[in-house]
């Protein structure tokens, strides 16, 4: 028996890669539905018209009669729910929803959920490797990668998904096996009024969850949810009881569950403080979902991390260079800062700057002042970026990405690493940040 009644009328808005999703999965089931988008050649509308031609398409401005004859409006992350016409659906009775609902509604195995302001994709894979390795049928999806809606089936035996706060608005109940908010740092302040509207998305994530990880060193991830509810915890401090940290022995930090011992953090491939804790996150999820110690450390003994994040490019004369294009907010770029300075004998020359999306740049300046030898600024936001910077460190401003890393090449001395860590979206000078991190790795790569 189908899970939703089949009699309504329901409407996709939105057609992106997971408006998309949401219709290949509404088509499967028969139901009745049509499509709504605010723009006039959506992504996805060539696919629409050739694989699903009786499917009523509505590009433009939202027609707020159009959107009242459903019953539900599924919602894609990029429209926010603040919308007026989704608003005013919504006043006349329209459940406002997403793929990320429909998808707990129909997912018969446990689902590991991940969110945070920074780091969720490293977390995700790696946690999806983990339960891989330890042989489990596993789909690994979400805001990274296939939709949620995608990898449904009965043959999978865990979900690992990772989440936006903008598809958690949408989401009323995950109902998830164990669900985390890594860390929550200032991010997309120019979708959400304040901080506290942020968090509150964010936290939708722990709605029904079974089981919850909690960040011993951000406050904000703790989740308020009842004292019973199991928790286990990590951070870069020494464990307690159902903790994950970091202890010494024998002169060396190792990777450690409550009092016992598990790797020593020099057979990590990922580098910096902010990988050891993404190693911590991932053990704490793993073995709260079950899995067993043996596969995960094998899996942290040779996960690399993901291309765009503090991911090493190449050297040059002493000097390593690290992409973090991913590095689009500042708690991204704080967490790259600290991590990497942290872990080389030199200092950083940070490349930085980009569209800030309405952020405070403050808090960068006492790690910059700390760990960087020089910062390079470029982009939209670079002057904004200085002022927030202040004397900490020699400034320079240039004007395009090829001069930043000629620049930043003449700065470093051997010992030095060049950290493109941008704490800015790449939108005002690349089509992606993929696309920054591939030209700053190309760069490097030239530096004769």
């Amino acid at each position: 028996m189908s899970l939703i009644a089949s009699d309504q009328f329901r409407i996709v808005v939105g057609l992106g890669k997971s408006g998309m999703s949401l219709v290949r999965f509404l088509a499967r089931q028969g139901l009745r539905f049509a499509v709504a988008d605010t723009r006039a050649n959506p992504p996805e509308l060539v696919t629409l018209q050739r694989d699903y031609p009786e499917v009523e398409v509505r590009c433009g401005e939202l027609d707020v009669e159009f959107l009242s004859r459903a019953s539900e409006l599924y919602v894609s992350p990029g429209l926010a729910v603040a919308t007026p016409a989704l608003q005013e659906a919504a006043a006349r009775g329209v459940k406002l929803s997403g793929d990320i609902d429909l998808f707990a509604r129909y997912a018969k195995a446990p689902i590991i959920a991940i969110t945070g302001s920074n780091a969720k994709s490293t977390v995700t894979t790696l946690v999806g490797e983990m339960a891989a390795e330890a042989g489990k049928k596993v789909a690994v999806g979400g805001n990274l990668g296939t939709p949620a809606l995608d990898l449904l089936s009965d043959e999978v035996e865990l979900y690992v998904l990772e989440l936006s706060s903008f598809q958690l608005e949408t989401t009323e109940r995950l109902n998830a096996a164990v669900a985390t908010c890594l860390n929550l740092s200032e991010d997309h302040m120019d979708r959400y009024a304040d901080m506290q509207q942020y968090h509150l998305a964010k936290h939708r994530i722990f709605r029904g969850a079974q089981q919850v990880v909690v960040n011993r060193d951000d406050g904000l991830s703790r989740p308020l949810v009842a004292d019973q509810l199991p928790c286990w915890t990590f951070g870069l401090g020494k464990p307690d009881f159902k903790g994950f940290g970091l202890t010494e022995r024998d002169g060396e930090k190792w990777l450690t569950f409550q009092f016992e011992p598990l790797l020593p953090t020099r057979e990590l491939k990922m580098r910096g403080a902010h990988n050891q804790s993404n190693a911590l996150a991932a053990l704490a999820l793993g073995h709260a979902a079950g899995l067993p110690f043996a596969p995960m450390l094998a899996t942290l003994q040779r996960f690399v991390g993901l291309e765009h994040r503090c991911q090493w490019v190449c050297e040059h004369s002493g000097v390593s260079y690290y992409n973090d294009s991913k590095a689009t907010n500042v708690g991204a770029a704080l967490a790259a800062i600290e991590g990497l300075g942290a872990d080389i004998a030199g200092k950083l020359v940070l490349i930085a700057g980009g569209d800030g999306k309405g952020a405070d740049f403050a808090a960068l300046q006492a790690p910059v002042a700390k760990f960087c030898r020089a910062v390079v600024l470029l982009g939209r936001d670079a002057e904004r970026l200085a002022g927030a910077l202040g004397d900490a460190v020699p400034l320079l401003c240039v004007q395009s990405l090829e001069e930043a890393v000629q620049r930043a090449a003449e700065l470093a001395e051997s010992g030095d690493a060049v950290l493109l860590s941008p704490a800015c979206a790449s939108l005002d000078m690349f089509k992606n940040f993929e696309e920054r991190g591939r030209l700053f790795a190309a760069a490097a790569q030239a530096l004769a």
